[in-house]
């Protein structure tokens, strides 16, 4: 686990190690959640990058037989 230290102006790094396993790059938007007691940054993608990333996923849903 790595530590960071919050800068006066709120800012943080993030690890060089990190950021290249996750092939964040300057410039990049990160979402910010608040999950109980900790902070996670998750990386946003555009959209077309998102294309074909369902591709082959199981759409077929077991129902109850009361429902359409």
């Amino acid at each position: 686990m790595k530590a960071v230290t919050v800068s006066p102006k709120y800012q943080i790094v993030i690890p060089k190690d990190i950021r290249d396993s996750m092939g964040i790059k300057p410039g990049e938007k990160l979402q910010v959640i608040q999950y109980l007691d900790r902070i996670e940054l998750i990386p946003t993608k555009d959209i077309k990058e998102m294309r074909g990333i369902l591709k082959g996923i199981k759409t077929e849903v077991q129902r109850d037989k009361d429902r359409l």
